[in-house]
This record gives structure tokens, sequence and C-alpha cells, in this order.
């Protein structure tokens, strides 16, 4: 017995915008400006990168802060095989940085040689695009600082 196949086609894509409002747009004009800006939440902590809402009231929040562009590895892993569209095209670390003035970490590439050369605690420093223009590649990545 032979039966069709119902098939519909599909597409998967996002026909919508998002604007960045005023709290990640800060932190993106903050990168196009060599800066890395977070937020203060309620209860004091600064969040990087700067979001919209505090994670445990859901308030708005407002007060942007100024961070360093050098921080610590709070933890790592091994990126032997970079990818099409990765930050590096040479082996590298994927890293959450918090960096100096931050109570959070954010995901950063750290350009390293290789693997036996970061660690946890490892300290880092931002290193910028020679052109930005306000978006997430203004930050390449991070070097190892000595």
């Amino acid at each position: 017995m032979k039966t069709d196949v119902l098939t519909a086609p599909h597409s998967i894509e996002y026909t919508y915008t998002r604007s960045t409002g005023p709290m990640i747009g800060a932190f993106m004009t903050g990168l196009r400006d060599g800066k890395i800006i977070g937020v203060r939440g309620a209860d004091g902590r600064v969040h990087v990168p700067a979001i919209d809402y505090d994670p445990v009231t859901s308030e708005d929040l407002s007060e942007l802060v100024e961070v360093a562009d050098t921080g610590v590895v709070t933890t790592w892993s091994w990126n032997d095989q970079p990818r099409s569209g990765q930050p590096l095209e040479h082996p590298f670390a994927w890293a959450l940085v918090r960096w100096d003035g931050a109570d959070t970490a954010m995901l950063v590439a750290v350009d390293c040689g290789d693997a036996s050369t970061i660690s946890t605690g490892a300290k880092v420093k931002a290193r910028w695009a020679d052109e930005r223009t306000g978006t997430i590649h203004d930050l390449c990545c991070c070097e190892l600082q000595s």
C-alpha cells in the first residue's frame, strides 16, 4: 500500500528586530568607546554586561557603572578547532571573565596560545578592535596579563 507523505515548507527565521534599549545600548556604546559598562542592581552588585532588569527583584535598572577592561578568569574551556564566525581563527579559550569592578562574569574569548597557559584566576585584559562600531565585535577578545 502506497501512501502520500504530507509535507509543508517551513523556514526558521526571526522576522522582527529588537532595539537594544537603554542599558544594552549603553553597553554597546561603551564597547564602541573602548569601555566596559555595567549596571548596579538593587542589592548593589554590578552586572556586566548591563541588563535592563534586576535579576532578583525584576525592577528596572538605571545606574550605569564603568568597570575596568581588566579582569579575572572565573572558569574556562579550550576550543581546539574554532568554527567559522568565532572570534579567533586559531585555538583559544572561551572564558567567563569577571571584569575588575564587576560582580558578575561575561563570556569572552581569550587569545592565549595554548591550553597550558590559561587557568582559573588568570588575569586578562581586553583587546579592542582597531575600528569600533558599537557591536559586541568591538571587544575582540582578551589577552593574558603577566
